[in-house]
């Protein structure tokens, strides 16, 4: 008798690179659930009130996360030691963000880890796809600044307000879009 291997969840397919339904009732459900935790914090942003975002996230060391943060699930978000994110910083986790140690985000820099279908009936279906996004230690994001799925900024790089990064920075390099 042959076994046929179990279907992967579109959860699973999402954290393991492949193409993944969003409208998918697990991932809904978890966004439901950072938002609601985003929501909690953003409205009463104390120490007290950190806890929830901050159970959220992959991995969290010393951070200060303004108010206005959202994630989609935080739950891929791994925040190194010294992390500081000033205010409406948007992280879209689909995929892993991985952030070194002593980065700063300026206010309203956005991390986006997902991509839709070039053809328009594959995204009203849903259809997604994600790459990591890598910031190494040492890296300043200005203001306004947007990160695109798949890209790496390397050590110390300097990424100017209101730019687009759409490839890879090398480290210690500046970039102004």
């Amino acid at each position: 008798m042959l076994i046929e291997p179990a279907e992967l969840s579109e959860r699973m397919k999402m954290r393991s690179g492949q193409a993944f339904n969003s409208l998918d009732l697990e991932l809904r459900l978890l966004r439901e659930k950072a938002r609601l935790a985003c929501g909690k914090y953003n409205a009463h942003p104390s120490k007290g009130n950190f806890k929830h975002i901050s159970r959220l996230f992959d991995k969290l060391s010393t951070a200060v996360i303004e108010p206005g943060f959202q994630c989609d699930y935080g739950s891929q978000i791994s925040l190194g030691e010294n992390f500081y994110a000033n205010f409406n910083c948007v992280m879209l986790d689909s995929a892993a963000i991985t952030i070194g140690d002593d980065v700063m985000l300026g206010p309203g820099v956005h991390i986006y880890t997902v991509d839709h279908p070039r053809d328009a009936l594959a995204r009203r279906a849903g259809g997604c796809i994600a790459k990591p996004v890598r910031i190494e230690d040492g890296v300043w994001i200005g203001g306004g600044a947007k990160i695109l799925p798949g890209v790496t900024i390397g050590q110390n790089a300097i990424i100017g307000a209101n730019a687009v990064v759409t490839k890879d920075v090398a480290a210690n390099t500046r970039f102004f879009g």
